[in-house]
C-alpha cells in the first residue's frame, strides 16, 4: 500500500513549482515640458517620479520595463535608482511585445512604464478590464495594479485600480 503513495510528494512538489504569482504595475509617465517625442519631464513629472518611487519601495519590484522614451525612463528613474535596479527597454507598439515580456517574468513584480495610449492595452493584454476607455492627455495619477496568479487549476488575474502623487485636476 506504500507504494502506491510514493510518487505523491514529487506530484505535490511538481505542481508547486509550477504555482506563482506576479504583480505588474502599469503607469503613465509623469508630466512632460512639452507635446515633442523627445521632451523631458516637467518639475511636477519629476515629483509624481519621485512619488511613484515612494509609492512601491517595499512592494518588491524586481524588473522595471520602459518604452526607450526620455519621460518613461525619467519616470522609472528614481525607483531605479532607490532599487539598485536596471531600466529595461521595450517598443511602444505592439503592446504584444511588453506582454509577452511580463508574462515571462513569473513570480516577479514589475513596474511597467507607457503612454497613455497604452496603458490600458497593456492591463487589458494581460487579462484585466480597467474601468476606464481611455487615457486623458492630461491625466498622470493612474496606476494599474494587475495581479496574475497561476495556479494547479487555472490562472487568474485581478486588478486594481489606484492613483498616486498629486491627484489630475478634474
Amino acid at each position: 500500500m506504500m507504494t502506491k503513495y510514493k510518487f505523491l510528494p514529487v506530484l505535490l512538489l511538481a505542481g508547486l513549482t509550477a504555482c506563482s504569482t506576479s504583480t505588474v504595475y502599469i503607469v503613465r509617465h509623469g508630466e512632460k515640458v512639452s507635446e515633442a517625442d523627445t521632451t523631458s519631464l516637467s518639475a511636477v513629472g519629476f515629483e509624481r517620479a519621485q512619488a511613484l518611487a515612494d509609492r512601491l519601495e517595499d512592494e518588491r519590484i524586481s524588473r522595471i520595463l520602459t518604452t526607450p522614451t526620455r519621460r518613461t525612463q525619467q519616470t522609472a528613474g528614481p525607483l531605479s535608482q532607490h532599487l539598485n535596479l536596471p531600466i529595461e527597454s521595450y517598443p511602444p507598439k505592439p503592446v504584444d511585445a511588453v506582454v509577452e515580456l511580463v508574462q515571462q517574468t513569473k513570480g516577479k513584480n514589475i513596474l511597467v512604464v507607457g503612454h497613455s495610449n497604452t496603458i490600458l492595452e497593456i492591463a487589458q493584454g494581460l487579462g484585466a478590464k480597467p474601468s476606464k476607455a481611455n487615457i486623458e492627455s492630461e491625466d498622470f495619477d493612474n496606476l494599474l495594479i494587475v495581479t496574475l496568479k497561476k495556479g494547479l487549476f487555472g490562472k487568474s488575474v485581478r486588478l486594481q485600480e489606484e492613483t498616486y502623487g498629486k491627484p489630475t485636476p478634474p
